[in-house]
Formats: structure tokens, sequence, C-alpha cells
């Protein structure tokens, strides 16, 4: 049976995209479906234990954007742990998050509770789109990995190491931060799961047999096109959408860990638990065995 005291529900959001409109302030549209969001979390019925902001925090990295992002997180009442993405920089992160930890240079960092040890890695590298994962960042991992083998271990990071199918947002599948990053946690069992961003999309897959999910955007969405692209010909496929914001929750209960996608909006109520489904709940409840 799960263990109540070992329970957590972790929130993920991702590519916020602040400061994509320069001129918008506060009515810029990725800070607004960013506040909106934030609220949709307030409101559900059981508040998480920490939001994860996984990268893409602003679209240039500059300290007003940044600025603008951390304002509504100061009265959350639970944590908020940040990444860093190809929009950001690593020093205005810090100097935002001053309790954020650091190594070496590195945004990357552990976090342990409830018997869950949750892993937030550096996939950062300055001028470039793709990820990036060098010798001393593996480096890191593997120590963190082989120092607590036998804890469970979720693993965020902004990059996914995998082909979606969006050719125009994929690596190529053989780049070395791809192979370093593999290295790293081959063999090590006590991974249940990674899960990342960048892609503004939804999607669930396996990475070197471990299950690995992409949780969509706060910022408009990627449009689902899985048609090759041909980077001197451009053909008028739609790339963005104004789909709604995605927010992620991780339910740890101990044992096993769960992952849901809720899509941010103010959908009307079909039913509710009332007296007229309590029948239906109580029968579905006596064929548990």
């Amino acid at each position: 049976m799960a263990n109540k005291e070992q329970s957590l529900l972790i929130a993920q959001m991702t590519d916020i995209h602040i400061g994509f409109d320069r001129e918008g302030g506060d009515e810029e549209a990725n800070l607004k479906r960013f506040r909106q969001a934030l609220a949709h979390l307030l409101h559900q019925p059981e508040l998480p234990d920490m939001l994860v902001l996984s990268g893409d925090l602003t679209d240039r990295g500059d300290a007003e954007s940044f600025a603008r992002l951390v304002e509504p997180l100061l009265d959350l009442p639970f944590p908020v742990y940040p990444l860093v993405g190809n929009h950001d920089t690593r020093e205005t992160l810090l100097e935002t998050f001053p309790n954020c930890s650091s190594d070496n240079g590195f945004v990357h960092y552990a976090i342990e509770q409830a018997g869950l040890r949750n892993l937030c890695l550096d996939t950062f590298e300055p001028g470039r789109h793709g990820g990036a994962f060098c010798e001393a960042r593996k480096n890191w991992l593997s120590t963190q990995l082989a120092d607590h083998s036998d804890t469970p271990t979720l693993i965020f990071m902004h990059h996914p190491p995998i082909v979606s199918g969006i050719d125009w947002m994929d690596p190529s599948p053989d780049e070395s931060w791809i192979a370093n990053f593999a290295q790293a946690i081959d063999g090590n069992d006590q991974i249940l799961a990674i899960h990342s961003g960048h892609l503004h999309r939804s999607l669930q897959t396996s990475f070197r047999g471990v299950p690995l999910g992409v949780t969509g955007s706060i910022a408009p969405a990627v449009t689902l096109d899985l048609r090759q692209i041909d980077g001197a010909t451009p053909d008028g496929r739609a790339l963005i959408a104004d789909e709604p914001p995605i927010i992620a929750f991780h339910r740890w209960n101990g044992i096993t860990l769960v992952s849901h996608q809720l899509p941010v909006g103010d959908w009307p109520v079909l039913a509710h638990y009332g007296p007229e489904l309590q029948p239906q709940i109580r029968g579905i409840f006596s064929q548990r065995e």
C-alpha cells in the first residue's frame, strides 16, 4: 500500500517566455497566460508541494523579464524550483532566484522530499537552440545517481533527449550531448521518469528504457505536424497555435509515480458528486478487490 507520509505532488510549468512582447508590459500575452495558469493551479482541489519551472522562463534572458516572471511567484504557498532553458541566462536566473543552487557555473541541483529525489539538470549552452550536456554535467549526474542508487529518482531537464517527429524542434539523435546524458543514466534503475519541456507540446515516450514525458508550454503551442521540413523552402505550414497553457502534475505515493497534464481554462462542469451519483460511485468501489 502507498504511504501517505511519503506522498508528494509536484506541479510543473515550462516554456513561459516572458518578454516575447517587449512592449506588452503587464498586458503581455505570455505574462497573462502565466498568471492564468498560476490562478488555475491555486484553485485545484489539492495544492502541490512544489512547483518546477523547467526552462525558457523568459524569451531573452533579460533582468526586466525575469522580474516580471518572479512577481506573481512571491506569495505562493509552496517552493518554486527553476531550471534554465535556451532562452534564459544562468546569471540572471540566479540573481532572480537567489536561493537556487548552482555548481561550478551550472544550474543543477537535487531536491529530496518524501523519499523521492528530484534532480534538476542544466542543458543550456549560450547561443544554442538545442540542448547541451558536457563532461562536467555528465560527471555531476553520474555522481548524484551513484551516491543515491537506492533512492527513487525523478529527473527534470529543459531539453528532451529524443526525436519527437516535430522536425524543426528536434535534435539529431547522434548529438554528443544526448550520448553523454545516456551514459550518465544507463544502469540506474532508481530513475522513475524524465520530464522536460522545450517542445511546446505534450508527449510521452521513453529514453534508454526510462519513461520520458514532455510537458506542454505556458506560452502558445507548437503545432503537431510530423512532416519533414525543408529549411530552404518555406511551405506555409502552421508552426505556432494559440492552444491553452498546460500544467503537469507528478504524483508520488511512496511506491509509484503517476503524471497528469492539465489544460488551463474555465471548463464547464458536466457532473458533480451528489446523492444522484452516489450509487454509481459506491458500485465502483464495491468491485475493487
